[in-house]
């Protein structure tokens, strides 16, 4: 996962990519007929020194290698702090990623 991280005017701008194949169910079921064999990036958190700052929930319906963009209060947090962003997939499978506050 790339992490990017950018501190201005007290918000934190962050963008990330997951690396994932995210295969919808319709898909599944093309491909080898068992919609079981679905997966998709089902949850995906963020912390900032130990503090969350984002907990979401996600769908089949993101794009492969999905890309997402937040703004996070950044009051509390200063440059050089770490960004920690996690995903887990429907089979339990997981990812993680880090970058920088600049």
């Amino acid at each position: 996962m790339r992490v990017k991280a950018k501190l201005k005017k007290g918000v934190i701008k962050v963008k990330c990519m997951a690396k994932h194949g995210m295969i919808t169910y319709n898909q599944a079921e093309k491909k080898t007929g068992n919609r079981d064999d679905a997966n998709f990036i089902t949850h995906m958190s963020g912390t900032i020194n130990g503090k969350t700052v984002i907990d979401m929930s996600t769908s089949q319906f993101l794009s492969k290698n999905p890309i997402f963009k937040f703004k996070i209060k950044g009051d509390e947090f200063k440059e050089g702090d770490t960004l920690k962003m996690s995903w887990v997939d429907r089979k339990g499978k997981t990812g993680k990623g880090k970058g920088k506050i600049k």
